[in-house]
């Protein structure tokens, strides 16, 4: 008589039909009741007791309800409808090409199980010669949330991506900044331009804000200070006849309007002109207002188009390189992002620590800064030796 096998050590059965041994393990029940069954084939019955040793060791691992069969290609489309609830369209849409564009291509049809760290160096490797850094590390941090998402569903054991390294891309276009001299270039033709960019151009230049924060701000954010009330108001309130004047940089344009960190949360007083600027944007928007009458939509925002709704990215790009064009730079070499990292290099240059312009761009420490704008800065380095210099200075002697 055949010995019976324990519970839990699966079945074991020869297949007429298919002339293969089958091993079987009951590895738990779907939520209707129907037993959950892991199968494994061999042509003899070791290689069938293997494959079933295989599914043991899987089941007593946690990977109750793993199939064999799930792919690279599951994992990620998987974290695409399942993983990125709240976030932008736009980010999706960046995500899902990305996916499309370069995960599944080249390792979407691999086993989940069967991917290994040599696998993932090599795809990242083939990828550094046609892609930026910013990229890559983009694709990694994909495909490695993907593989943590099938972990937490019990898909697979570990996750070989987290331990690759990101090797550098192809090189991109550096930021650089505006010297001084092109800088005033850019001041005076934006004072000639029209008066939406004019403003645009002086804020970003002269409080070094981010582009999306600049977009994102709303009047009852451009504030004065009240010398009888000492108080910072809204000048929607109590009007530019004032001398003291701020902009709360508390919103972005992100998905849900918060600012790029905490401490992207400032107040920062502004300069004159980019408050004459404002002021003039202020005036001019009223009239506006008044003349859309119904079709003006009330959005509160300092940068808007004709009709109050949202400036777009393109809008300013546009309006941006038609100023620079005319300050005699060629539009496409900048950028309006490339107005922070001038403010970053002006104050650099004329001396601004290093921990006063951390703050003023609103960067958690100077190490960001330091990294972000290290092409702008000063080197402070200098410093120590022109001070010795001046304490101990050379004698007249050779």
């Amino acid at each position: 008589m055949t010995k019976r096998r324990s519970r839990g050590d699966g079945g074991l059965r020869w297949d007429e039909t298919r002339q293969r041994w089958v091993a079987t393990l009951t590895v738990g029940y779907t939520p209707a009741g129907k037993r959950i069954v892991r199968k494994g084939t061999g042509k003899t019955k070791t290689e069938a007791k293997n494959k079933l040793k295989e599914i043991i060791r899987d089941y007593e691992d946690g990977l109750t309800i793993a199939p064999g069969d799930y792919t690279v290609a599951d994992a990620v489309t998987y974290w695409l409808e399942h993983g990125l609830n709240g976030r932008d369209a736009k980010t999706v849409r960046l995500y899902t090409d990305f996916v499309h564009l370069h995960i599944i291509p080249a390792l979407g049809a691999r086993k989940l199980r069967d991917l290994s760290v040599e696998d993932v160096d090599k795809w990242l490797a083939g990828k550094a010669a046609l892609l930026s850094t910013r990229s890559l590390k983009l694709l990694h941090s994909i495909l490695n949330r993907a593989v943590k998402n099938a972990m937490r569903r019990d898909k697979v054991k570990r996750n070989v991506v987290d331990l690759c390294d990101v090797p550098d891309g192809r090189a991109g276009r550096p930021s650089h900044a505006l010297t001084l001299t092109q800088a005033e270039a850019v001041v005076t033709a934006a004072e000639r331009a029209e008066v939406r960019i004019r403003a645009y151009i002086l804020l970003s230049l002269l409080t070094g804000a981010r582009t999306e924060e600049v977009r994102a701000l709303t009047w009852p954010h451009v504030v004065a200070f009240d010398e009888r009330r000492q108080a910072w108001l809204p000048v929607e309130e109590i009007g530019w006849d004032h001398r003291e004047f701020a902009v709360y940089v508390w919103r972005s344009v992100r998905k849900k309007g918060d600012t790029k960190t905490v401490k992207s949360r400032r107040t920062l007083k502004m300069p004159a002109r980019a408050v004459n600027a404002l002021r003039l944007l202020s005036e001019a928007q009223d009239k506006v207002r008044a003349t859309a009458g119904d079709s003006w939509t009330d959005t509160g925002l300092v940068f808007c188009t004709k009709t109050g709704t949202p400036l777009t990215a393109t809008n300013v790009r546009r309006d941006f390189r038609k100023v620079l064009e005319d300050a005699g730079l060629t539009a496409a070499e900048w950028t309006p992002r490339e107005l922070r990292h001038s403010f970053v290099s002006l104050l650099s240059d004329s001396g601004v620590p290093i921990e006063d312009i951390s703050r003023l761009v609103g960067h958690a420490n100077t190490v960001v800064t330091e990294t972000v704008y290290r092409f702008q800065l000063r080197p402070v380095l200098l410093q120590g030796a022109e001070a010795m210099d001046d304490i101990f200075p050379m004698s007249g002697e050779a």
